[in-house]
């Protein structure tokens, strides 16, 4: 069972608060806090969906780019020897160390 809503290249995270018996969720991987909530299954799908399509309007109305959840670049972090091995392995293969990362993210996901 998936708890992933997604719609126009944005996800959210549902959650359940028993304590207010409702289903809730925030846009994930923006800076703009987007959140939605609904006491059933398609009163959350529907108010998720509302959530995307007011947040792009008022994106719009602002003159403001709507931010999309990724950006296509990412910061690596690892261990210096690991950095040292990958470099080396790019060079080996022709090919620069940002191609050698994408592919092995590629092999794995």
């Amino acid at each position: 069972m998936s708890s992933i809503l997604k719609h126009g290249g944005y996800t959210a995270r549902v959650e359940y608060s028993a304590e207010d018996r409702v289903f809730f969720g925030k846009l994930d991987d923006i800076t703009d806090l987007i959140s939605f909530e609904g006491t059933t299954v398609p009163e959350l799908e529907a108010a998720f969906l509302e959530a995307v399509e007011d947040y792009e309007t008022l994106c719009q109305a602002v003159g403001k780019p709507p931010e999309k959840p990724f950006k296509g670049s990412f910061n690596v972090r690892m261990q210096p020897e690991l950095h040292r091995q990958a470099a080396l392995a790019s060079r080996e293969r022709n090919m620069s160390l940002n191609q050698l990362v994408v592919e092995a993210v590629r092999r794995f996901v």
